[in-house]
Parts: structure tokens; C-alpha cells; sequence
């Protein structure tokens, strides 16, 4: 059985059973029968499920994790983590996450204005909100406008002339006050595609220099006592733990320094983000390095250590891992529309009656391979296309011949590798990228997976069925868009496999899992592909329930939201059917009753075929 790497990025949340992908929780429900429940409703196109239990084991995990470590090295001082909202505003994800988070006074964290108007809204009250990012006037006035409504808000100043503004605000509101962060540039700086983001030439932050300004200029503005918490960053999904270690020495460092000069109210050390999930597919190249235990471990030895021989208190830990909280707790599902290689069949050879050499040979291999002969009869066929595809190309062989020399060389591929199975694996592997099956997939690469897209972040795919058969196409999978680019192309050093289905039989699903993070807020409407349908799974012990169903947008919703006149569309669509010639009026009303279902209708594609019920 091929299992997917489910052991190395699942983390327990989902097995297979039965030669299914089942959620690890109560029942232990298939994916698969969720699906068909949901899709038996006439729901079309692919689907986005969440599950909120998963949100539940990450916050849990996060808060349980800290406290062990906090018990095990004695650590007075508290913990608190917010969730960045960036990494996901979607309300059936933070409703969920809000409501979850209530017992352990997990808060958020806002970065724009309507960020913080939502904070603002859903936080729970004492449930702490940060506030990063750059900031204006207006923006500022609203965290003010938080405090007076008696939210526990911090306000992370990214520069002097934020600071500037904050202490002009001061002077025109009310009496309660939201607490002041200064966001630090460290030298230190993560690593891989995010490293980015920290660093002495990030985006954000004070420099040493202005740090020291900043303070003054609070003294000066008696606003010192504001001052509660210094913040940094280093990138997301961390892969090792040494940068974190190195960063949390400066960091410690800076914040003994600053309480040295006075300020006297800092308490809180915020990390920012970076907690990285695993969503490697192999053992061989797993993307982190460290477990989350050892993660809190080494957080609060090396604040303790860096505050004791300081002889300071020991700080207050935040953190901001969304992506660790909010990953997980999404599937996208998408139906296979086509195999492209399924035409070659037997039925599609049209022989002569004097064919060339190269084909006689080649119908010769596919009528005789066998388990002694297998990879032999595999080099001779793959040589023997090159050559017939080199004689078209010079004018000696013809279309037909063409044809028959595709067809028998992707029959003799596939009686090849049932014959070989798992044996000559690495040998196959070579072969098979040459001879890659494309998957027709029914979703938008760049609506569903944009860091797949713009990153080159790879996310687990599996097919929700038949794992208890063995694997024999290597697979690409092409979404829908008329883009290129729209392609998981095969990759030799983390091979896809998937099965050979005829989908005129059985449908085939695959499941994109680890996508509740960054993937629905980014996603772009490239050829008007928009949000998947979704739905909210609740598991128990007896089965689980549906809720939460929001379907796909309508075309004509897409087109309202890019400022179309949806009435002006329909009322000229209309006009012109009428307009036109070349029908009769009994045309003209059932054009019409077409023309309004489609437009009232999502934009993915749907396939109907002989196997009942089968809608895409």
C-alpha cells in the first residue's frame, strides 16, 4: 500500500482505513463518503472542507506544549498567543478559531484597518490584540478607539513617525490607552524562501539607533509607561531552530537594555511568527527540523538564562504562529476530469497491411512482454518511438503510423510497470517522467494553491480512494485555467503516483491537504475561477455533521464584483438572443432559460457520464 507520506505530515490527523483517507478523530469518517453526502446535494466542483477540531489541537497544542516547558524550568513569566489574522480572515475559519480559542484567551493579531475592525468585533473580551504593520493616522485613531471600548490592545510601532503619531493621538482621545510595542530589526534572520522578512535589511522594525530615540521621545511624551513589549520576526515556516535560538539572544539581550534605561512597564517579548508545519510528502526531505516541544523548550530556557544574568524579570512570551494553528484545518477536494493517455487502447490501433518495421516491432513487444523481458521490452519501446517520431519528422512514416507507435508504446508502458511493481523502482522512475500521465484536475492552481504557483511551496496530494491499490501512472496534474503555468508538473525527486482509472467507471477524487494557511486569503480569480464551495465538518463519536455550506460564487456574483453591471450583462444578452435572425421565438425562450442557469451558476467545469449521479 501506498500510504502518501501520511505519516510524515499528517501528524496523526488523518489514516487510512479501508483503503480510504479517514479523519482521526471520533468516528473516524472517510473523506471520500463526506464528499459524495455534500456533492449528492447537486453541490458542483471542487470543495473546500475544514475541520474545526484540528483548530482545537493546534491552539491546545500550542498553549499545553508552553506550559510544560514554563513547569519544567520554573518560568515566571506568562504566555499568550494571538492569531494573525492575515493568514486567513475567512469567517467560517475564525468564527471557529474565536469561539475554540475563548478558554485559553487566544487572541489576534490585525496588520490593516479592516483587520482591526474585525479583532475588534470577534475578539474575546480580555483576549489580548496586537497591531503590526505600517499605520496612519486613521489607523492609529482606531486602536485608540479599541482601548476606549476596553480591549486589552498593543499598538507595534514599525517606525519613529508612527510614534510620532501615536503621541499626537494621545493628546486629542479619551482617558484608557492602548499599550505601546516596538518592533525590533535584529541581525538574526531565518531561513528558506521567507528568511526575508527578518534581518537587518527586513521590511519592518527599529534599528538600535532608534530604538534608543524612541524611548526618548516616550519620556518626553510621559507615555513611557505605555511601553510594554518589543516584538520581532525572523520569517515564516522555520525550518531550523538555530536561527530562532540566535534571534531570541539579541532579542533578550535588547529587552534587559531596555528596561535599563527606564523603561520599567516592558514586560512582554513577542516572537512573531515562523512555527512551521511539515508538509513534506518524504521522510527524506522534511522541512523542519525541530519538534514543538523543543521549540518551547528553547524559548523559555534561553529568555530565563538571558533575564537572570541580567538580573531582570523574566518576560512575557507572545506568539503569532498562524500558519501552525490554521494549516491543517482545510482539505480542498477536486475531481479528475480526464486522463489524457486514456485513448490509448487496444481499440485505437489501425494497422495496414504493411506497416513499418519499427511498428511491426513494437506490436511485437506488446503482445510478448513478460515478467523476464519487462524492462528490456520498456528501453526497446521508448528507443523505438524516438526513432519512429525522427522518420515522421524526415516525411518517411505517416500519421497513422504516428498514432499506432503512442499507443503501443503507452500499452507497453503500463503492462511494464504492473509486470515490474516495486522492483527496478529507480530505473522506472526515469522512465516514467518521460511518459508522466495528465491528470485533468477540476481547480485553479492559482485560486486554490497560489504558493504553489508564486512559491513553489509544495503541499500533500493524495487520492481519497483505492489506497489499497497499487499506484502505476506517474502523475501531472493540470488544473483548469488556460495558463501553463497551472500545472503540479512531475517531479523525479518527490514523485506523484496515482492510479489508472477509467472515469467513464468510477469517479477519482484527490485531496490537497495542509491548506488552511495563506492559500484562500491570496488566491487570485485568474480566468474567474473563484473560492471553491466549502463546508464545516463536525466529527463525533456516532458520525459527523455538515454545516456551515456556502456555495461557490455565481458567475454573475464574480462579474458584480469586478464593478460589472450584472444588469446591463443579462438585459444586453438578452437583446441580442431576441435580436437575432437565425432562431425561432421557441429558440429564443429556451436559450434564454439556458443562458439564466449558467449565469446563476458557478464557473468550474461538470462532466456527466454513464455512472449515476456523476456530476463534476
Amino acid at each position: 500500500m501506498v500510504d502518501y507520506g501520511i505519516k510524515v505530515w499528517a501528524n496523526g490527523d488523518f489514516i487510512i482505513k479501508n483503503g480510504k483517507v479517514c479523519v482521526n478523530e471520533g468516528s473516524q469518517p472517510a473523506i471520500i463518503d463526506i464528499v459524495k453526502e455534500i456533492r449528492s446535494n447537486g453541490i458542483r466542483g471542487p470543495l473546500l472542507l475544514r475541520f474545526p477540531h484540528l483548530i482545537h489541537k493546534q491552539i491546545r497544542s500550542i498553549y499545553s506544549n508552553f506550559k510544560q516547558a514554563q513547569k519544567e524550568i520554573k518560568y515566571q513569566g506568562s504566555f499568550q498567543a494571538v492569531y494573525p489574522l492575515k493568514v486567513n480572515q475567512f469567517p467560517n475559519f475564525v468564527k471557529n478559531m474565536v469561539e475554540i480559542g475563548k478558554e485559553y484567551k487566544y487572541g489576534l493579531e490585525a496588520g490593516s484597518k479592516a483587520e482591526l475592525i474585525l479583532a475588534m468585533t470577534h475578539n474575546n473580551n480580555g483576549s489580548p490584540i496586537t497591531v503590526n504593520g505600517f499605520k496612519d493616522s486613521e489607523m492609529i485613531g482606531l486602536g485608540f478607539i479599541a482601548a476606549e471600548m476596553g480591549h486589552n490592545i498593543t499598538l507595534t510601532i514599525e517606525g519613529l513617525n508612527e510614534l510620532e503619531g501615536i503621541i499626537e493621538t494621545a493628546k486629542e482621545r479619551f482617558a484608557p490607552k492602548p499599550k505601546i510595542g516596538l518592533r525590533i530589526r535584529l541581525h538574526s534572520s531565518g531561513t528558506g524562501i521567507w528568511a526575508k522578512s527578518g534581518g537587518i535589511n527586513s521590511k519592518f522594525g527599529l534599528t538600535s539607533t532608534e530604538l534608543i530615540q524612541a524611548v526618548k521621545m516616550l519620556k518626553n511624551a510621559n507615555l513611557l509607561e505605555q511601553f510594554t513589549m518589543i516584538h520581532f520576526h525572523i520569517g515564516s515556516q522555520i525550518s531550523e531552530i538555530a536561527p530562532m535560538k540566535k534571534a531570541l539572544r539579541e532579542a533578550g539581550n535588547i529587552y534587559a537594555e531596555l528596561k535599563k534605561m527606564g523603561a520599567k512597564n516592558l514586560h512582554a517579548i513577542n516572537l512573531g511568527g515562523g512555527l512551521a508545519i511539515e508538509y513534506s510528502q518524504y521522510e527524506s526531505v522534511q522541512q523542519r527540523n525541530y519538534t514543538l516541544q523543543e521549540y518551547a523548550n528553547d524559548v523559555v530556557y534561553l529568555l530565563k538564562d538571558i533575564a537572570n544574568k541580567k538580573n531582570e524579570m523574566e518576560p512575557d512570551i507572545f506568539i503569532e504562529s498562524g500558519r501552525y494553528v490554521a494549516a491543517s484545518h482545510a482539505v480542498l477536494i477536486a475531481p479528475v476530469l480526464e486522463l489524457f493517455s486514456q485513448e490509448y487502447t487496444e481499440q485505437k490501433l489501425e494497422f495496414k497491411e504493411a506497416n513499418p518495421q519499427l511498428v511491426e516491432e513494437l506490436h511485437y513487444l506488446y503482445t510478448t512482454i513478460n515478467a523476464k523481458n519487462a524492462m528490456e521490452y520498456l528501453h526497446d519501446a521508448i528507443d523505438h518511438m524516438e526513432s519512429l517520431l525522427t522518420l515522421f519528422d524526415l516525411g518517411y512514416v505517416d500519421l497513422q503510423d504516428r498514432s499506432n507507435t503512442e499507443v503501443l508504446v503507452n500499452l507497453i508502458i503500463k503492462k511494464a510497470v504492473n509486470i515490474l511493481g516495486e522492483k527496478h523502482y529507480s530505473e522506472i522512475l526515469n522512465i516514467q517522467e518521460q511518459v508522466q500521465e495528465k491528470y485533468l484536475v477540476n481547480f485553479s492552481i492559482f485560486q486554490s494553491l497560489p504558493d504553489y504557483w508564486g512559491l513553489e511551496q509544495n503541499f500533500p496530494v493524495m487520492p481519497l480512494d483505492m489506497l489499497d491499490e497499487h499506484p502505476t501512472r506517474s502523475a501531472s496534474l493540470w488544473d483548469i485555467t488556460c495558463d501553463s503555468d497551472g500545472e503540479i508538473g512531475f517531479d523525479i525527486k518527490e514523485p506523484l503516483f496515482l492510479h489508472d482509472v477509467d472515469l467513464d467507471e468510477r469517479e477519482y477524487f484527490l485531496g490537497f491537504f495542509l491548506v488552511g494557511a495563506y492559500q484562500e486569503v491570496l488566491g487570485m480569480k485568474h480566468n474567474l475561477f473563484t473560492h471553491p464551495t466549502e463546508a464545516t465538518i463536525k466529527i463525533n463519536n456516532d458520525g459527523y455533521e455538515v454545516e456551515n455550506l456556502l456555495e461557490s460564487q455565481c458567475i454573475l456574483d464574480i462579474l458584480e464584483d469586478l464593478d460589472y453591471d450584472v444588469r446591463d450583462i443579462q438585459d444586453t444578452l438578452n437583446d441580442r438572443i431576441e435580436e437575432s435572425e437565425l432562431i425561432d421565438e421557441k429558440a429564443k425562450k429556451h436559450i434564454l432559460g439556458e443562458l439564466y442557469l449558467l449565469l446563476n451558476d458557478n464557473g468550474y467545469l461538470k462532466t456527466v457520464s454513464n455512472i449515476p449521479n456523476k456530476v463534476q
